[in-house]
């Protein structure tokens, strides 16, 4: 019996309907003519419904991390939904000590997306695994119908494996540590801002979204006695050190000058009336070793593109209440708390 035949994907003007999700040939079609040609690798090629994959090295663990990305604008100076996808993860995973071995990705799309925005996104994913050397072995698709969704979101999961011997935790701060931090704050967030509200500087806010698990190798190579990795991510630099604060059973002090912000984002935040440290960050990292290893953990981070503005901003303290503070400009002191409420929703 002769092949039916299937007219191709109209990628320029096409829209995403309910049959591309419905199991049968539209779907079929769609993952093959984008999610298929963009991700293209031995396992995924299987069409199986999970991926059967290599194990890691003897006495390696594995080590997995998921996030759900639902950023607006999709599209940003820097950036977009897809490559901050893979980022985002492949970050989760590489702060743990691990080195990043497989994606997984799930999309929700709307009806009436635009089929040209999901080739778009969809080979900046590609692109950013591939650049990582990190594959997308399986996924999903579903779509919802017009109004009940807001174009697309997407769920990556990672998979890494762990050397023997590594445990890097928020719990493993300690009085007298240096905290670390790879460069400037809140980047991402104030790209997205500035989109969203039409803001123009003298030069573009352009996120920072990065893949960081080449520079945490690096930095682990140099300083293996690092205790604590995180990415700032939402919340920014004041969530995340408080919930270290309060895992470790420490507190921490800051030093106002040395936190490194963009002229542009700090006059972005002070317009807006924000505070860099609450804002997200899909590119920088925070490093906490002892104090006696922070000069070479530093010049492990600044030999690296990716942390040429390496700052050391604080100690870890004694502190029974387990509160984040800052010595400001003035020579005063004040709380660096957790944010209240959602400041910036929908940035990653």
């Amino acid at each position: 019996m002769k092949k039916a035949y299937i007219r191709p994907l109209d990628l320029r003007h096409g829209t995403v309907d309910l049959s591309h999700g419905g199991g049968g040939r539209a779907m079929v079609q769609l993952i093959g003519e984008i999610f298929g040609r963009a991700f293209d690798n031995e396992w995924l090629r299987r069409g199986d419904d999970g991926a059967v994959l290599p194990a890691p090295r003897p006495g390696e663990r594995l080590v997995v991390a998921t996030d759900a990305h639902v950023v607006s604008p999709l599209f940003f100076p820097g950036g977009d939904i897809g490559c901050l996808c893979v980022h985002g993860t492949l970050n989760d995973v590489a702060v743990m000590g691990a080195r990043p071995l497989y994606l997984a990705a799930s999309f929700i799309l709307e009806e009436g997306f635009p089929l040209a925005d999901l080739q778009r996104i969809v080979a900046s994913m590609a692109a950013a695994a591939k650049e990582a050397g990190v594959p997308v072995v399986t996924g999903d698709t579903k779509v919802v119908e017009k109004g009940k969704g807001d174009g697309i979101f997407i769920t990556t999961t990672g998979i890494g494996a762990l050397p023997v011997g590594r445990e890097l935790s928020g719990a493993n701060a300690r009085p007298g540590d240096a905290v670390i931090v790879s460069g400037t704050l809140g980047d991402h967030g104030m790209a997205i801002m500035a989109q969203r509200e039409n803001l123009a500087f003298e030069s573009e806010i352009r996120s920072d979204t990065a893949a960081l698990h080449g520079l945490i190798a690096e930095l682990l190579a140099a300083v293996p006695q690092t205790r604590v990795l995180r990415d700032p991510t939402r919340g920014g630099l004041a969530a995340t050190l408080n919930e270290i604060a309060q895992q470790s059973g420490v507190g921490i002090v800051l030093d106002e000058a040395a936190i490194p912000v963009d002229p542009q984002v700090a006059a972005a935040c002070e317009f807006l009336g924000l505070d860099p440290l609450n804002i997200a960050n899909e590119g920088k990292l925070i490093a906490i070793c002892p104090a006696q290893f922070a000069d070479a953990l530093l010049a492990a981070l600044r030999a690296h593109p990716l942390g040429t503005r390496a700052a050391r901003i604080g100690e870890v303290t004694v502190d029974a209440q387990h509160f984040v503070q800052m010595k400001t400009a003035f020579g005063g002191r004040r709380m660096v708390d957790w944010l209240a409420g959602e400041q910036l929703p929908r940035i990653c």
